[in-house]
């Protein structure tokens, strides 16, 4: 390709990276309101409505296990037709489980909220995975950044979904329906706007037109008959699926049970949704700082990062209930730490799996999160009514070491002499 046309292709590609991240910046910001408005009162609703504590993580646990499905789905329909359709499907099924929600608690049936939290969990399956597209065409020393700048652009509705619970209650209570049901009408909504903002405005579709540019690429350098697409080294996968998983799985647990456990300690509901909206930020806020990290100290020291904060986090979750100061900096290490992991590790997957087995492979890696985030919901409840808070605390905590083995492993793979095979070249 001559240097002038290759400049051109390279400025036309940058451009629709631009154009790209714009539009998954406005989805970002409305599907966050659906993201985080569960988040502070699944818990208190369910435990209302079943009338138990230990069933409070059930939400975590169905909306979850509802995204792991989803993240399935919309792999399939990403790999098979691109972001645009996976993404757009993924935000209106999460809008009918809102809405499926809203008339449960309105109507008082147990049996039509569970059903209802499943499809909810599709839109926090689709606002996770827009991550990825935002980094199909990013240059690779600049994915951290893309991935990134994605993120943080939840960062808006997530924080305003928590502050909104005593309006949306009173817009419920308005209604006739119960308080708890209010922050579901506001997800409804989020949801449903960030899934025609994807439908119409994601064009042309970040993936089919990676994919397009990585098969040009490949006739130009090897001639029409390429080689086979390498297969991604299987050991730095797992390190970087481990690290999101672990993650999810702390900060679920952990999360899910903090407004039940200032509640059960005297605290309002008010105050738990400021807590938990500091928890939010510090989950997507920090994304420009962790992005920069990735691009330059490397994707692997991030990992790093991540475990030990979300140990600290842990260690600091089980002090005593009383203090809301200590909790709330517990919370947001828990939200930093996550996003550490999340950022360093989609950046690591995106490295080493091949443009063409990407939406397939990054479905079954937001599985395994999603798997976790609802183990992580589930067992939390239960761990509280037999054990208490700060046990469950304690033991997310540790949880998060589990990592190092795999990072130990994976580095003895990559010296001279191991197994892993050898990482393929950036996709153009």
């Amino acid at each position: 390709m001559p240097a002038t046309a290759g400049r051109a292709h390279t400025a036309d590609v940058a451009a629709l990276q631009r154009r790209t991240l714009r539009v998954l910046l406005a989805a970002q910001v409305l599907a966050g309101v659906g993201l985080a408005a569960g988040i502070t009162v699944g818990a208190l609703l369910a435990e209302d409505m079943l009338g138990a504590t230990g069933w409070a993580g059930l939400p975590a646990a169905l909306f979850t296990a509802g995204s792991a499905a989803a993240a399935v789905g919309i792999a399939r329909v990403s790999g098979a037709a691109g972001r645009r359709p996976g993404l757009a499907a993924g935000y209106a099924v999460g809008a009918v489980g809102g809405l499926g929600v809203v008339v449960a608690a309105a109507i008082d049936s147990p049996a039509l909220l569970l059903p209802a939290l499943l499809l909810y969990g599709a839109g926090s399956a689709a606002n996770l995975q827009a991550r990825y597209a935002g980094a199909d065409l990013a240059a690779p020393e600049r994915r951290g950044r893309a991935i990134a700048t994605v993120l943080v652009a939840t960062t808006v509705g997530a924080v305003l979904g928590p502050n909104l619970v005593g309006p949306t209650g009173d817009l419920a209570a308005a209604l006739g329906i119960p308080e708890l049901a209010g922050p579901f009408i506001l997800a409804t909504a989020g949801y449903a706007f960030g899934a025609i903002a994807v439908w119409v405005l994601l064009r042309p579709d970040p993936l089919t037109t990676a994919r397009a540019i990585g098969r040009d690429a490949a006739r130009a350098t090897r001639g029409a008959d390429a080689a086979p697409v390498a297969a991604a080294p299987v050991r730095t996968v797992r390190v970087a699926a481990g690290a999101m998983v672990l993650a999810q799985l702390v900060m679920i647990a952990v999360m899910t049970m903090t407004p039940v456990h200032m509640r059960d300690n005297g605290h309002g509901v008010e105050v738990a949704g400021l807590v938990i909206s500091l928890h939010v930020a510090a989950m997507f806020l920090p994304s420009p700082l962790t992005g920069r990290l990735v691009d330059r100290i490397g994707r692997r020291p991030v990992l790093v990062a991540s475990v030990v904060t979300l140990l600290a986090a842990g260690l600091l979750a089980a002090a005593p209930p009383s203090s809301v100061v200590l909790l709330s900096a517990a919370l947001i290490l828990l939200g930093f730490g996550w996003n550490l992991g999340l950022v360093g590790g989609t950046t690591l997957v995106t490295d080493v799996v091949p443009v063409e087995q990407r939406a397939r492979t990054q479905g079954r890696v937001d599985l395994a999160i999603a798997l976790a985030g609802s183990a992580g919901g589930l067992g939390s409840g239960l761990v509280v009514a037999a054990t208490g808070f700060a046990a469950l605390s304690l033991a997310g905590g540790v949880a998060a070491l589990a990592l190092i083995p795999l990072l130990i492993h994976e580095r003895a793979g990559r010296r001279p002499g191991g197994l892993s095979p050898p990482r393929p070249a950036p996709t153009p």
